[in-house]
């Protein structure tokens, strides 16, 4: 077989993500643990240890979102730095790697690099780099940069950032040194260092990537190691497979060289009938009355408190014409009074009230598999067939006991199908996901 000929493997692996702000997390449950606390992530981050998850990934917020025009009193409110908690949950850990989300926009590359490098080598080689980059001015306040990124420049920012991250760790002529000196001359930023760190045990961190547009697959196609897909269902990962591959070759690297973890929620029991019964539990407390009404809120532009979450929904019109970029990606954009009168039609026609008729619409419908174990881990061992993905990025509905049910129960069934790892394969993260070690030349390099 050639190296432009996509190779499934026959197996999965799982990871799991830690998010911030979101609807998908339960908080008000009794069962229902802190997102600040120490402990939450250390019982979540072992509990998926000991089913042999590849990586703990957590999120990064840069700002608060707002509503009506103040901070959101109803979202999660803050998160540690993603590099503080993972260098402390490595000393608690043994294998599992550990991915920090950090925006390209608002990092320097010499400064980013050297902080990877440190959670690199104090883990054993198990680092990574989720790479995102925004454009938005509301980020860009927080950092007295307002929104000095131009949209159609985040990828071609982006890019010249990883180049001159990479360079940084691909510098030392041998694991231990010397280290040659690394040049970037660019719009946005010049950088001129030697790096201080040598490489760790996997050479340098493994790059993820969640970019879903024609330009952030190609860039992934280019520069990551894995990706972070929106892309769940199985004939829609069957197609962003075909996608990524073609575009990997085109880039010049293997067919296999790229892979793939969709974002994912799982709800799962002994019987299909129980797991129903536990999704609807679940969405019950998904959105509760104060978010159903938030949510419209957002499009709206007006406080709709005085109306019934159970009964319809407002039947007058928003007081702005398009929402603002200061509510959250999810909201942005959106032609509020046009949406407004499809989903009054929408919700009369189904017959839904305003939380029946929210939940419908932040429900990770696409990324959810719901079932009992068996169906669940049969419906998984085709995706592991034919090499649809190389795993699922999992978002637990409970903190910190979401991952209880998939470790006990789901990770087992799998394991007798032969397609879920018994152990890890070894100390580092590169080596865990099967990637190969990366090849590059150590010369200086000049970037305009």
């Amino acid at each position: 077989m050639t190296r432009d000929i996509f190779q499934p493997s026959g197996q999965i692996q799982f990871g799991i993500f830690f998010q911030g702000v979101n609807s998908g997390t339960i908080w008000k449950a009794a069962e229902s643990g802190s997102q600040t606390d120490f402990e939450s992530f250390r019982r979540l981050v072992q509990t998926a240890e000991r089913g042999k998850f590849a990586a703990f990934f957590l999120g990064e917020g840069l700002r608060l979102r707002e509503h009506l025009g103040r901070p959101h009193a109803l979202d999660v409110v803050g998160r540690p730095d993603a590099q503080t908690m993972l260098a402390a949950l490595a000393a608690v850990t043994t294998n599992i790697g550990l991915v920090a989300t950090q925006n390209t926009t608002y990092n320097d590359p010499a400064d980013l690099a050297h902080r990877l490098s440190s959670l690199d080598l104090i883990s054993g080689g198990r680092a990574a780099w989720n790479i995102v980059t925004t454009d938005n001015a509301w980020t860009g306040a927080n950092f007295r940069r307002g929104g000095y990124l131009d949209h159609a420049d985040r990828y071609r920012h982006a890019e010249a950032f990883v180049e001159t991250a990479k360079r940084i760790w691909d510098s030392w002529e041998t694991p231990s040194g010397p280290a040659r000196r690394v040049l970037h001359e660019g719009q946005h930023y010049t950088v001129d260092v030697t790096p201080l760190l040598p490489r760790s045990a996997q050479y340098r961190p493994v790059l993820f990537q969640a970019g879903d547009s024609p330009d952030g697959r190609d860039f992934a196609a280019r520069q990551a190691d894995v990706i972070f897909s929106a892309h769940p269902k199985f004939d829609n990962a069957v197609e962003f497979r075909r996608d990524i591959v073609a575009r990997s070759v085109a880039a010049g690297r293997g067919a296999n060289a790229v892979q793939i973890m969709p974002a994912s929620e799982f709800i799962l029991a002994a019987t299909d009938q129980e797991a129903q019964e536990k999704k609807d539990w679940v969405r019950s407390l998904q959105i509760g009355p104060q978010q159903a009404i938030a949510y419209l809120e957002q499009f709206w532009g007006r406080e709709l408190s005085s109306y019934d979450p159970d009964g319809p929904l407002p039947e007058i019109d928003p007081v702005v014409e398009e929402t603002s970029e200061t509510r959250g990606s999810g909201f942005h954009g959106a032609k509020a009074r046009q949406l407004a009168d499809q989903w009054r039609a929408e919700a009369k026609d189904k017959g839904l009230s305003i939380r029946q008729f929210v939940t419908s619409k932040t429900a990770r419908v696409d990324a959810t598999f719901t079932g009992s174990y068996t169906a669940v881990a049969d419906h998984l061992a085709e995706y592991a067939r034919v090499g649809a993905v190389d795993g699922f990025n999992i978002s637990p509905w409970l903190v910190p006991t979401g991952l209880d049910d998939i470790v006990n129960h789901l990770v087992p069934e799998l394991q007798e199908r032969g397609v879920y790892p018994t152990e890890y394969r070894g100390t580092t993260l590169r080596e865990n996901l099967g990637l190969e070690t990366p090849v590059r030349t150590a010369e200086t390099v000049r970037v305009s």
